[in-house]
């Protein structure tokens, strides 16, 4: 990117995140807009006090801003499965243990711009964390993800975000050589449950940080 154009991306990286953050507060969420990663991770770690358990779902955009190492500072206890070391049953244990934390730590596949979450799960257990809890909900969204509707939104979870996941969990599916979805039969096929937020789930507090940068797939 030339060094000119940077001023003009990180303005409309601004509007486009705080049209979205509006969108949201009228929804019910509490959303704030931050410039980068390092505010991201900061504006989160401020929020979860210490000592806290936290349960975090397969999320890149997390591991990328090394909320894992930072809270684990504060003392907070990490809950997360893709230790590959963990048996099956262990690895369901840690999943139930992700869902009854005090906080839940996730992105989200998308977000339209008049503040609806699309999110598809293989496994289900980060849309089940999403969908209900008596814990507290927190999503970290890179501006990448914000699309322009509903429609919009699931194609770039199945287009965008999946084949370059199924790649990165070498997973044997089509669409990680095709490059898009082709709405396949795969015994493997990680698009298997759809959860579609439009408002906050009901009593519980649901914390959106939009980053005006590009973060997860």
């Amino acid at each position: 990117m030339q060094e000119k154009n940077i001023p003009v991306w990180k303005s409309h990286h601004t509007n486009i995140g705080q049209t979205v953050v509006k969108a949201l507060n009228a929804k019910g969420y509490s959303a704030s807009y931050v410039a980068t990663a390092e505010e991201a991770a900061k504006a989160v770690c401020d929020l979860i006090p210490e000592n806290s358990t936290v349960g975090v779902p397969g999320t890149s955009t997390i591991r990328e801003l090394n909320l894992l190492e930072l809270l684990e500072e504060k003392g907070c206890t990490i809950f997360h499965h893709w230790d590959p070391s963990l048996s099956p049953d262990e690895k369901n244990i840690r999943l139930r243990e992700e869902l009854e934390s005090d906080f839940f730590l996730t992105s989200s596949n998308a977000v339209t711009q008049d503040g609806i979450l699309v999110n598809i799960d293989g496994t289900g257990n980060r849309v089940a964390g999403m969908a209900w809890g008596t814990n507290t909900l927190i999503f970290v969204i890179g501006v990448n993800k914000i699309c322009r509707d509903l429609e919009s939104a699931i194609k770039r979870v199945k287009d965008t975000a999946t084949p370059p996941n199924a790649i990165r969990l070498n997973i044997d599916v089509p669409c990680a050589k095709t490059g898009h979805c082709i709405d396949c039969n795969s015994s493997s096929r990680v698009c298997r449950a759809t959860l579609i937020l439009e408002r906050p789930p009901m009593g519980r507090k649901v914390h959106v940080f939009i980053v005006g940068e590009s973060l997860g797939y």
